[in-house]
């Protein structure tokens, strides 16, 4: 997988979920957004400090975790 340099983490903001570029605007309301069927457009015209790198790198991260699997560590 490509490195994603959109997505950021900050145990501090938004309770440690992934965001975009330091914003307060999380990958999962953007992928949220567009599963309830807004397009690219309607979320940059909602949104307009997103660019549309933003909406995909979002999508991408959340297909990566989608597939991601936990494994416990035994003690």
């Amino acid at each position: 997988m490509k490195r994603l340099t959109r997505i950021t983490f900050d145990p501090l903001g938004m309770g440690g979920k992934p965001c975009i570029r330091g914003m307060r605007v999380t990958v999962g309301m953007v992928v949220g957004l567009l599963a309830s069927g807004h397009t690219n457009e309607d979320i940059l015209k909602a949104y307009p400090y997103l660019e549309e790198d933003d909406i995909r790198e979002a999508l991408s991260y959340a297909a990566w975790r989608s597939e991601e699997v936990e494994v416990p560590v035994a003690a």
